[in-house]
């Protein structure tokens, strides 16, 4: 694939959603990172449910070291893994709160901005996000993107499996696909292919019955039966 199919995949992406950017519902950064964590695994439709009510009592890291654990997981139950990420999710609120505590820390910018205004902030690099329970290459990368603004394309499986079809790469696993679609997609397009193509997998290029009569991305698609 070269720059004049990238150019074209994408400008038809931002003709279908001029905006690409993630529906999950959230105002804090760190209502952002919970609604991240739980989403694995399990739909922003159903995650937008859950975050609905329990975003009015968890703003913060603080909100949810203050309800017990057994209340905590209750709210969350109806995803999936639940009892997992709502253990995860409260030991990564303490590790926020010790990391907005230790004093010596070295700071980026954005994260002295967002310590200022929220009293904690959410680290701005892959190596210390991932250093986070329950926080992987993908979710780090969403952070990245999403609230820092970083040039990152995370790959879940959505994203694997579109690119493999649009043969933007040629891999096996959502981590090999990852690493490959750094290199390959232009530097002008990585600030919206992330969500770009997490939109076009959910409203077109679906997994049991994707909508290939209508797709304005038909000529590029080279494996419309293998996934």
């Amino acid at each position: 694939m070269n720059k004049k199919d990238y150019d074209e995949i994408f400008t038809k992406l931002l003709e279908l959603f001029p905006n690409p950017d993630t529906e999950l519902n959230y105002q804090t950064p760190f209502q952002l990172l919970v609604a991240v964590m739980l989403s694995a695994q399990t739909t922003d439709r159903q995650v937008n449910v859950v975050t609905d009510k329990l975003f009015l009592k968890i703003k913060e890291p603080n909100d949810v070291l203050k309800l017990s654990e057994e209340e905590f997981t209750k709210q969350v139950s109806s995803v999936n893994y639940y009892k997992m990420k709502a253990k995860h999710i409260r030991e990564t609120a303490k590790k926020l709160v010790e990391l907005a505590e230790n004093k010596k820390a070295k700071l980026t910018k954005n994260e002295k901005e967002c310590l200022n205004k929220y009293g904690y902030y959410l680290p701005e690099s892959l190596e210390w996000l991932t250093k986070l329970p329950w926080v992987g290459e993908k979710t780090a990368k969403v952070i990245l993107y999403v609230r820092y603004k970083h040039d990152l394309i995370a790959v879940d499986t959505h994203v694997h499996r579109v690119a493999n079809r649009l043969w933007i790469v040629k891999t096996n696993e959502p981590l090999e696909t990852s690493k490959e679609i750094e290199k390959t997609v232009p530097k002008k397009w990585k600030r919206i292919a992330h969500h770009a193509l997490i939109l076009f997998w959910r409203y077109y290029c679906t997994a049991k019955k994707p909508k290939c009569e209508n797709c304005v991305l038909k000529k590029w698609c080279k494996n419309p039966i293998l996934f």
